[in-house]
Formats: C-alpha cells, sequence, structure tokens
C-alpha cells in the first residue's frame, strides 16, 4: 500500500470560543468539534478562546494606536487571524443575539478579516444558537468575510453532550461537522488562491 500524500500546504483554521462566561459550556462543544477538524490531514487547528485572550473593551481614539498590555494582547491576537485561512466561531446565544466578546474581537480587527470564510457551530436551548449565527452574518459581511450557509448547531445542548464531552448522537453530529468543514475548506482554497492572484482591497 502506498503511503497517502500529505497536501503542500496545510490550511489553518482558527476556531474562536465565543463565550466568556464563568461556567461557560463553549469549551466542550469546541474540543469536540476541534476533534473534527483533526481527521483533515489538510487542515491545522488554532484555538481562540476569548476569555483568555484580554482584549479590552476600551477602543483608542480614531486614528491612535494602542498601547501598553491593550497594544500586547491586540498585537498576539492579530496575528494569529491574519495566520488563518477560515474561521470558526463557537457561539452560545445571549438574548436572541451572540455575545458582546465575539463582537469585541471582530471590531478590533477589520483587513485580518477579509476575503476569508466563517463557519459556525452554534448551541443553546431551543433555538440551538441560531439566531446568534444569523445575526453575525451581516456583522462579518461588513468586514469581507464570507459566511458558509452549513452550520452546526446544539439545540437543550447540555443534555447533548456525554460526561465525556462527547455528543450522544455522535453520527448525525459528526454528518454536520463534516458537511460544514467541506464547504469551510472549498471556500478556503477558492478565496486563498483568489486572493494570491489578486489582493483584495477595499
Amino acid at each position: 500500500m502506498g503511503e497517502t500524500a500529505v497536501p503542500e500546504k496545510r490550511l489553518r483554521i482558527a476556531v474562536v470560543i465565543a463565550s466568556v462566561r464563568e461556567g461557560r459550556f463553549g469549551p466542550v462543544v469546541a474540543r469536540w468539534f476541534v476533534e473534527q477538524l483533526g481527521e483533515h490531514a489538510d487542515l491545522e487547528v488554532d484555538t481562540i478562546d476569548l476569555a483568555e485572550v484580554g482584549l479590552p473593551m476600551v477602543f483608542p481614539a480614531f486614528g491612535a494606536q494602542p498601547a501598553g498590555d491593550t497594544a500586547v494582547a491586540a498585537e498576539a491576537v492579530r496575528g494569529r487571524l491574519a495566520a488563518a485561512d477560515a474561521f470558526v466561531v463557537v457561539t452560545p446565544e445571549y438574548n436572541h443575539s451572540f455575545p458582546a466578546s465575539v463582537k469585541n474581537l471582530i471590531d478590533w480587527h477589520n483587513v485580518e478579516w477579509h476575503a476569508k470564510p466563517v463557519g459556525f457551530v452554534s448551541y443553546g436551548g431551543m433555538a440551538g444558537g441560531l439566531r446568534a449565527v444569523e445575526q453575525l452574518r451581516p456583522v462579518f459581511a461588513e468586514v469581507h468575510a464570507v459566511t458558509v450557509r452549513d452550520t452546526v448547531s446544539f439545540h437543550n445542548a447540555w443534555s447533548q453532550f456525554d460526561a465525556d464531552g462527547a455528543p450522544t448522537d455522535a453520527e448525525s453530529c459528526g454528518s454536520a461537522a463534516k458537511l460544514m468543514i467541506d464547504r469551510l475548506r472549498w471556500w478556503a482554497v477558492a478565496l486563498s488562491e483568489a486572493r494570491a492572484v489578486s489582493p483584495y482591497t477595499v
């Protein structure tokens, strides 16, 4: 048997854990999804936990540059977003919308999002976090990102995972993840090649 070919360039997927709430469920969902990404040899993953990045809620004045600890935090995240070929936002739904933490991440950056695809893994109660996803789509459009139609959502999420953090319906969850990842990869390759031929400008 011959060896499986390794892609010349692996796609880097930045997985953003949006919730920063104490006792949050997001890391459980994110760990499972990162495992799904790990099944694809052409992908590498950078998990960005917004509870750890330290981006402040107060912005510098227009035209001014951040300074001190703010500059360090902003630059560290900026480099990780810039290096990504695609993004996946793991988000709950807070009050019919998305957490302020993920909007803060988007607002601190701009060109890092341009002409790159964004997928969503949402979780919550009856709505499964889907209202957060639908409200994030126009926000990402404003920073020239392309959102992937297919999503993964967990309705009544706390009852959808076992004590080990695995979905109780692994087959259907895995199928939904595979479809979304396939779409994300397609867009990541297409947009990466397009940017290489003609840099995206605003």
